[in-house]
């Protein structure tokens, strides 16, 4: 089973010419000297590096406390996160399934496979506090890294002394202490934040350039609706990468995260497409609606399996709800597989790949037009917009008889609502109250005519099972069915009340 933690530590070059002492450093009480250990790593990258490029590590280690698998991925803050297994997970001498499938939204679906092996003489000290618990771990380490070729050839060595020093249980100050320490010693900052990326550091210069590393921070304080837009796309470009490994792991509610995070970027690029350069979003627009679609299905069967089931469980005991329940259990946790693996294999493809990369090149520079340059009365003419647009749908819509049209017309007024909906937070930091004021009364008709719209798909689900289920659990779903639109009236009452407030 995979264990996770944060990793905060920083390498130099060369080493000490006399031990460290804890003299002058706040909190550490004594230095220990530890046991020699000696370590054998193997590395494994694409050809091309794409791993490396992006900060982020694969290894399977022998030796040491913490021999086996290990995954070294970089956080915001610039510690480490690092998943590991056991070494013999799988059997084999190739990466195992899970860190495979925690490393493809780098690896962007490249095979995977040896590139360097490393073997390092690791002689530690340790800082102790007053209870003799250690505070952090500097380890003065000889390094030779044999280069491995695509067939597993030898195509040279490098050797090197570096010292590295990692915390424990300890804040940055006293890494910020070791290091003043350090480079009073004449100790500078490697050159490279892992072991991997000093051996390949030719290797990197040669090969074309690869993918970006990470993506630039938000701006803190957005001065236009452009920086505005500028910074929800690259917290949600973001976030919707960070769930890579969990959808593919069927993570809980993974899939409806990274389908939030589709919507909000689509949304996000739609509600302001007048601020960017014609047609430069359009393929993008049209990706993320795909992605979403394919991920809708996996979260579709997930929640209607839910309301379906519990809806059944309150049935008469004369309408046998108990096997009603086990039969919709049964059909939606299959049609959810189904469409979760469908999902895992469009995210395995070269074009959702390809959609991942000119995402994190949009979020890094969004193609924005001089307007975007604008601030408050630019982003109160796009809530503007979104308001008016979600309240004519919404009328438009309740002032149809009941029937299918009017479902469909209170599905286009729902999504209207989310768009506006999602334009308010991304303009939030330059309206502040107002956006929080329009989010909140779009979310209200959202939410009702979500509720509306679940009806509507519960209706149209249970008359498809009820034509092969058995005859009594036929009669339970056809009692089933003429509760899901119970409420309806209170739902359209309750939307056509926020909009009211909306048009206000």
């Amino acid at each position: 089973m995979a264990t996770r933690h944060l990793e905060t530590e920083r390498s130099y070059g060369g080493a000490l010419r006399k031990p460290i002492t804890a003299d002058g450093l706040s909190g550490v009480a004594s230095v220990r000297a530890g046991a020699t250990v000696r370590l054998d790593a193997i590395y494994f990258d694409t050809p091309d590096l794409r791993l490396l490029r992006r900060g982020v590590t694969l290894r399977r280690r022998s030796g040491g406390h913490d021999a086996g698998w290990h995954l070294k991925t970089p956080e915001p803050d610039g510690s480490r996160a690092e998943t590991r297994l056991p070494a013999d997970t799988d059997g084999r001498d190739r990466p195992p399934a899970e860190l495979t499938a925690r490393a493809a939204v780098h690896s962007r679906g490249g095979r995977l496979g040896a590139v360097a092996h490393l073997r390092t003489r690791r002689e530690p000290t340790m800082l102790l506090d007053e209870h003799g618990g250690t505070l952090a771990e500097i380890d003065r380490d000889t390094v030779s890294a044999e280069l491995v070729g695509p067939v597993g050839a030898t195509l040279g060595r490098v050797d090197w002394i570096e010292t590295e020093v990692e915390l424990v249980d300890a804040g940055p100050e006293l890494l910020d202490a070791v290091e003043e320490r350090l480079l009073a010693d004449g100790l500078r900052p490697s050159t490279s934040a892992t072991k991997l990326g000093r051996a390949l550091h030719d290797r990197l210069e040669e090969l074309p350039d690869g993918s970006r590393t990470a993506l630039p921070t938000a701006p803190n304080a957005p001065h236009s609706v452009g920086d505005c837009l500028t910074a929800y796309l690259r917290t949600h470009v973001a976030a919707l990468e960070s769930l890579d490994a969990a959808v593919r792991l069927d993570g809980p509610d993974a899939v409806h995260q990274m389908r939030v995070h589709v919507r909000r970027l689509r949304s996000a690029l739609v509600a302001h497409r007048r601020l960017l350069r014609k047609g430069a979003v359009d393929h993008v627009d049209d990706e993320l609606r795909r992605l979403g679609r394919i991920l809708g299905r996996a979260r579709d069967a997930e929640v209607l399996g839910e309301q379906l089931t519990a809806g059944a469980a309150d049935l008469p005991p004369d309408l046998r709800p108990r096997a009603t329940c086990r039969l919709l259990e049964a059909v939606f946790r299959d049609r959810y597989q189904t469409a979760w693996r469908a999902s895992v294999q469009a995210m395995s493809r070269p074009r959702y790949f390809a959609l991942l990369g000119v995402l994190e090149d949009l979020a890094a520079e969004p193609p924005l037009r001089v307007r975007a340059r604008h601030g408050r009365k630019e982003a109160r003419n796009v809530l503007t917009r979104q308001r008016k647009r979600t309240g004519r749908r919404l009328s438009a819509a309740l002032a149809m008889p009941p029937g299918q049209d009017r479902d469909a017309a209170l599905h286009r007024a729902r999504k209207a609502a989310k768009r506006a909906r999602y334009a308010a937070e991304c303009t939030e930091p330059l309206l502040g109250k107002q956006a929080r004021r329009l989010a909140k009364r779009t979310k209200r008709i959202q939410k009702a005519l979500g509720a509306h719209q679940d009806g509507v798909v519960g209706e149209r689900t249970i008359r498809e099972l009820s034509d092969q289920a058995p005859p009594g659990i036929a009669f339970a779903l056809g009692a089933l069915h003429t509760r899901q639109r119970d409420d309806e009236d209170r739902r359209l009452s309750e939307a056509a009340k926020a909009g009211r407030r909306l048009a206000r």
